[in-house]
């Protein structure tokens, strides 16, 4: 748990101003955005709020997993340098799970920019918002306990999953809406 920083977890709360995007960043935003409108991926689904570079995005937890019958809403905030930098992406619904916190943090791989952290992040610029959404949905059914963000989850999804279970539901059941 000592290695997760901020660094290595997602959050909106920046404190420098965000450049505009480039006319290529709205380019493949809207590319992205017409891909998933017009090939919808079952159990997702996502779209522009305030601008073209924050979504509101909607998961449903996949099959076979504590999360099977729960949907979560997530935003995904796309840097100025997008594809380049990954977006940042943040559960709004509360969500209890081994590689999420509190805040709706999320610790993923393929959401860390390469070096961050000095760990060497996965993210790619031939990786996309569905790939992401994808991804975090993945991560729902197979967490990654070995480095968790939430501790406690982690312990608790090894040793009883059936109180795993209470306890995503219980968190769900608290008012939406995460402050980060």
């Amino acid at each position: 748990m000592a290695s997760h920083t901020s660094s290595s977890t997602t959050s909106l709360q920046s404190t420098k101003p965000m450049a505009p995007p480039s006319s290529a960043v709205i380019k493949r935003l809207q590319s992205e955005l017409l891909a998933l409108m017009s090939s919808p991926t079952p159990g997702l689904s996502a779209f522009p709020t305030t601008s073209l570079t924050l979504w509101t995005a909607t998961l449903a937890g996949p099959s076979a997993t504590p999360y099977e019958t729960l949907t979560f809403k997530l935003t995904l905030s796309f840097p100025s340098n997008y594809p380049h930098a990954p977006p940042e992406v943040l559960f709004k619904t509360p969500i209890y799970h081994p590689n999420v916190d509190m805040k709706g943090r999320i610790c993923l791989d393929i959401l860390k920019a390469a070096g961050s952290g000095g760990e060497g992040g996965g993210w790619s610029a031939a990786l996309n918002a569905e790939t992401v959404l994808l991804s975090v949905q993945s991560l729902l059914g197979e967490p990654n306990n070995a480095s968790p963000l939430n501790g406690e989850a982690a312990i608790v999804w090894d040793r009883d999953m059936e109180e795993f279970r209470r306890k995503v539901f219980a968190r769900h059941q608290e008012p939406e809406e995460l402050d980060a």
